[in-house]
């Protein structure tokens, strides 16, 4: 950390800020040049707050050398295993996660997991818990529709993908579902993110509406620090000026988390666009990118759904993607000399 101090700073306030750093067992190098003054902190200061130091006196601006977020930065690289080998990350080819916007029933969901599976997907998505900007709109059948998507589970072999919303979800979604996803909206919910460090469920924690990189991984990180180290993370696109899209679809964010970070990274097409036309084109731009998977919404009927129909694909395009997914994967994986040369003939 840097501390760059304002201008003039008197020998007396220089004293003062190694002296208030030295009670915090730190050490505060000053250097002085015609520009100003600063001060270096060498140590490790990633677990303090920052006003401990833009208060001291003579202290204009702090500057960060090294993250926050230290453990979901410098965690060595891990794939998530999922039940019947279902694999997430470092290097694992990308997996297709379908399924509707929310669960409608117990035949409803065992018909959509069979048509998932036929479309060569691998894990199964729905909603049980939906928050819902109108309290009108339909929020999931709660604690029955995940007894219903571990029925369809069981049946097709999918691992399941879905919600919770409140912290006393957690116990009880861990008896029915493999993965747990936190949502746009709750990424902030900070008591409900320290509930999920103590599960031993992998989470997918989604980037909330306006959250900057940052942020997101700050979050990802109250997860890690209370204890569980499975987290994916999934772009789900940003709020932005734009109208012709729900939200702005940020796939930058995966690059620059590959470089940040070894967590899985997976994409959002449906809610990140909002328009069904769009969701296979980027859907094929999101594994260009790099992204280790999809999150899409499928829906047999996507008029009739109860919720987001205009962004739910039907099976069929899903069988699409999953396709075209396979072929950017074998296409922009990282290979050996002679499959590089099998690809060039």
């Amino acid at each position: 950390m840097i501390l760059i101090l304002q201008k003039p700073t008197s020998q007396e306030q220089i004293a003062v800020i190694c002296d208030r750093l030295e009670r915090m067992k730190l050490t505060g190098h000053v250097i002085e040049n015609a520009s100003g003054t600063v001060v270096s902190i060498k140590e490790d200061v990633s677990c303090l707050p920052s006003h401990l130091f833009s208060q001291l006196p003579g202290v204009d601006k702090v500057v960060r050398l090294q993250h926050q977020a230290n453990l979901a930065i410098n965690s060595p690289a891990q794939c998530i295993e999922l039940p019947n080998e279902v694999k997430i990350g470092n290097g694992q080819p990308p997996v297709v996660i379908g399924g509707p916007c929310s669960v409608e029933g117990q035949a409803h969901i065992l018909h959509t997991a069979h048509m998932v599976k036929e479309a060569g997907a691998q894990i199964l998505r729905g909603g049980a818990y939906k928050p819902r900007t109108s309290p009108y709109e339909f929020q999931g059948l709660g604690l029955e529709g995940l007894k219903y998507l571990k029925e369809a589970s069981s049946t097709t072999g999918l691992p399941i993908v879905s919600e919770v919303m409140a912290a006393e979800h957690v116990e009880a979604a861990e008896e029915y579902i493999d993965v747990i996803q936190i949502g746009a909206r709750n990424m902030y919910n900070y008591e409900l993110l320290k509930e999920l460090g103590k599960s031993s469920r992998p989470v997918l924690l989604k980037r909330a509406l306006s959250a900057t990189i940052s942020e997101w991984l700050n979050a990802a990180e109250y997860i890690m620090s209370a204890g569980n180290k499975q987290v994916i993370l999934c772009e789900r696109g940003i709020r932005t000026f734009e109208t012709q899209t729900r939200n702005t679809l940020d796939l930058s964010a995966v690059p620059i988390l590959k470089k940040m970070c070894s967590l899985p990274v997976i994409v959002d097409p449906s809610h990140g666009t909002g328009r069904r036309d769009l969701i296979r084109t980027m859907s094929r731009a999101a594994i260009a990118c790099g992204a280790d998977g999809l999150l899409i919404e499928v829906h047999e009927c996507p008029e009739q759904a109860f919720s987001d129909g205009e962004q739910s694909i039907t099976p069929d395009t899903l069988a699409d993607i999953v396709a075209d997914a396979k072929q950017l994967y074998e296409l922009f994986a990282p290979k050996t000399s002679d499959q590089l040369a099998k690809v060039q003939k």
